[in-house]
């Protein structure tokens, strides 16, 4: 496939604004779709960490899909033109919390498009950044990374496992069935049929299941952190996907405090035990 990066290159720097309202009802149903026992939210509440996925999210009209359900390539991000694009990894700043009732604004910009050659054929990565505002000033700031390949064949080389880290204070098993992906899926508005139409994602992608979004991984990493550290004050979130998981076995998250209390080390883990997610929190 030709790769023409000088001309993907040319979506650098380019600039995307859109305005949205902290709603009740979404928030309410994500806490739903997490099995918490959280109060009806009130104007003025805070916003969870990462629940701000569920505003900004891209509306493109049912014509405008592509076969996989995303929205067809060009627009905004490059037109990269490589089938699979996956979520990779993220950094998260939060300066101060996004408040239910409040109109906010998110101005995001593509700050890099690189291509590098992997074992399977070549990965092109988009660096998306994005600040959201409130009356306040900026309240939290994302870089996220995107990747794009070529549908794997049968021959590929496996990538090797990962090991996760040791000592974990905390542990939950997640079971992730049907039902919490696509809700999860709906919530964000997200029409990637890997999440949630198995024949796509079984017969088209070659997938053993359905997929886990790198999002809702991250979203429960969080979710045991705030479980198990009280009133806890997050400053940063840094992560990144390390081996893909799927509705056909259950997953673990674990996570631990440093000794200075300043980070927590946080990870998920496949039903094999390998590293499936690795991420790092600042502590405020």
């Amino acid at each position: 496939m030709d790769l023409n990066l000088d001309h993907l290159r040319e979506w650098r720097g380019r600039t995307e604004s859109r305005s949205d309202e902290v709603t009740p009802a979404s928030i309410a149903a994500l806490s739903a779709t997490l099995d918490r026992d959280d109060p009806f939210p009130r104007a003025g509440d805070p916003l969870p960490p990462l629940w701000h996925w569920l505003y900004f999210v891209p509306i493109p009209r049912q014509s405008e899909l592509g076969p996989d359900g995303h929205a067809k390539r060009g627009g905004f991000l490059p037109p990269v033109p490589l089938p699979r694009r996956m979520f990779a990894g993220d950094r998260v700043q939060f300066h101060r919390p996004l408040r239910v009732g409040e109109t906010i604004l998110r101005l995001s910009r593509i700050v890099d498009v690189n291509c590098k050659q992997g074992r399977t054929g070549p990965l092109v990565f988009v660096v998306v950044r994005h600040e959201i505002s409130q009356r306040q000033g900026v309240a939290v700031v994302e870089e996220h990374d995107i990747v794009y390949r070529e549908n794997p064949k049968s021959s590929d080389p496996a990538p090797p496992p990962q090991r996760p880290p040791s000592g974990a204070a905390w542990t939950r098993e997640i079971r992730p069935e049907e039902t919490l992906l696509f809700r999860y899926s709906a919530l964000t508005f997200n029409g990637h049929r890997i999440h949630y139409d198995r024949r796509y994602a079984t017969q088209v992608e070659g997938y053993p299941g359905l997929v886990v979004h790198g999002p809702l991984i991250a979203t429960l990493l969080l979710e045991l952190l705030r479980r198990n550290v009280a009133d806890v004050n997050l400053a940063s979130l840094s992560f990144r996907a390390v081996r893909p998981l799927f509705d056909t076995a259950p997953f673990s998250v674990s996570g631990k405090v440093a000794s200075d209390g300043k980070t927590a080390q946080l990870w998920a883990s496949d039903s094999e035990g390998w590293l499936a997610m690795d991420a790092t929190a600042g502590l405020a």
